[in-house]
């Protein structure tokens, strides 16, 4: 059933590499309502991090939604690997390829739901050709390729305009990059349903002492939830 309250999605990203399933069921049961994969190619964004086999591995780990999020180009071949790895959900670029409706025709071939993903630099042009094809729309408050980068506030703006071509098609709106207690309020009263936080959540806990995850999903949970009061 599709809704639209507000959820947070940790990116591993931001956790420890060596505990990776530890660190999947720690902000489960800290609160977190999905797990975010960020899969960089090391061409497409500037950085190399995690492949289907990972996602493989830290699928036993995760009890809800994985949203596996591809920063890499071309990303049609490796669509099927991802979704065989056990992703729910499977986000490429609008730039990841020459045909981004059949990426995404092919996503939902694959048995995940389909989601795009909006580069700070990119417009809103194409979405009223492809909001039929997509689960999900991610706009990235930062430019892709490292976490820790500062939010982009004209990004809110973007955010508002998608959420009103939206209209009541059932389609999240995903926030990937700076999400903080401070930022979370803006994307949310924006239209934003889920949001990713890296460092936001991750900071001050381990696995050895999660409770922190679980104080930090909180404060954004409520921050962005108030402004929707």
């Amino acid at each position: 059933m599709f809704d639209r309250s507000i959820k947070i999605a940790p990116s591993i990203l931001a956790a420890d590499f060596a505990n990776f399933g530890a660190e999947c069921r720690a902000i489960e049961a800290q609160g977190a309502d999905w797990v975010h994969v960020d899969v960089m190619d090391g061409h497409f964004v500037p950085n190399l991090t995690f492949g289907p086999a990972m996602c493989a591995a830290i699928r036993k780990h995760i009890k809800g939604i994985m949203d596996v999020h591809l920063m890499i180009s071309p990303v049609d071949s490796a669509i099927e690997s991802y979704a065989e790895a056990g992703a729910d959900i499977i986000t490429a670029h609008l730039e990841a390829g020459p045909h981004i409706h059949r990426t995404l025709q092919a996503i939902r071939a694959s048995g995940a739901k389909a989601g795009l993903a909006l580069n700070p630099g990119t417009g809103l042009e194409a979405m009223p050709n492809l909001l039929d094809m997509v689960d999900m729309v991610c706009v990235m408050t930062v430019n892709p390729g490292f976490g820790g980068q500062k939010f982009i506030a004209s990004q809110v703006a973007k955010v508002r305009l998608l959420r009103e071509m939206i209209g009541d098609r059932p389609i999240h709106i995903e926030i990937d990059g700076g999400v903080t207690v401070e930022t979370a309020p803006l994307v949310a009263a924006a239209g934003a349903d889920v949001l990713v936080a890296g460092s936001a959540v991750f900071k001050g806990g381990s696995v050895d002492n999660p409770a922190p995850y679980g104080q930090n999903i909180k404060l954004i949970r409520t921050a962005a939830e108030a402004a929707l009061a």
